[in-house]
Order: structure tokens, then sequence, then C-alpha cells
């Protein structure tokens, strides 16, 4: 039997689906971010382009992140970008260091696809993440999306 890191992502399957839709965030955080669920829903919409993942503490699940690969940004075929979706971390989790390891996985993960910048969009205002991805050197590039702030980091 090979150990399993403590920190790690799993894919989402049929053994981990219904951990993965139980990560809940807080509920004053709720207008931030879709629910697990929704992101599943997407995935299975976009195949090869969303990347749902688990994130595991040992055999505890304490959140949930879906990255996307060359997904058509203005959808007509002339840009493609590639980053972060979602990012859902249990309730009770947060301040742990979790969000921050989704994030440098997915960084982590681009960078293996030859990718030199990682994108990322949130909810400007109370309660949303716009603090924690500018702490991780994310920065607004002056577009929006669907009402959320537009973010890019340069993958060293």
């Amino acid at each position: 039997m090979t150990a399993t890191p403590a920190l790690h992502l799993e894919e989402v399957t049929s053994r981990t689906i219904e951990a993965a839709i139980a990560v809940r965030v807080r509920p004053e955080q709720e207008h931030a971010v879709s629910p697990v669920v929704k992101s599943l829903a997407e995935a299975y919409v976009h195949p090869g382009v969303a990347w749902p993942r688990l994130i595991v503490d040992g055999d505890r699940p304490v959140g949930f992140l879906m990255a996307f690969f060359g997904i058509d940004w203005k959808e007509d075929g002339t840009l493609f970008r590639s980053g972060l979706w979602r990012l859902n971390i249990a309730a009770g989790e947060q301040g742990r260091g979790y969000g921050r390891f989704a994030v440098e996985s997915v960084a982590a993960e681009l960078r293996r696809r030859g990718e030199e910048e990682m994108y990322v969009t949130w909810h400007p205002g109370p309660n949303g993440p716009e603090g924690f991805y500018l702490g991780l050197g994310f920065r607004p590039n002056g577009e929006t999306s669907a009402g959320q702030t537009v973010g890019v980091l340069q993958l060293p």
C-alpha cells in the first residue's frame, strides 16, 4: 500500500462525489462562489477544459477547486486562457492554508502544461476573496467577466 500525502488533490469520481458536494463555504460567502454541484455540472458540459478536484487533508475533504485549461475566453476563438475557475474551502477549514495549497496546485499544473499566466475572477466587495487573491500575487488586469474582477498571476 502506498502512502497518501497528507494534503493532496483527488479527482472527483463516483467514490468522491458525495464528499465534494458536501463542501460548503461560510453562509456570508455563498454570494461569491457557486456551490460545488454547479461546478460539477459545468465540468460535465466542458470536458477537456474543466479540471475539478477535491482538496483532501489526510482522508478528510476540506475543499474543492476547479481549474480551466484553454477556455475560449471571448467565445469567438480569438483568446484562450487557463486558470482557477472555482475555489470552495469548507467553512470550518478556512484560514489553514488550504486555499493557498489549491492555488499553488493549479499553478503547478499550468506550468506543467506550458502556461505562463494563471487567471481567476472574483466578486468584489465584502466577504469576497479579493484580499486572498491579491495576497497571492494576482493583479487585476482591468477586465471584468460577468461582473467579476479578472485577475492574472504571472507564472515564473
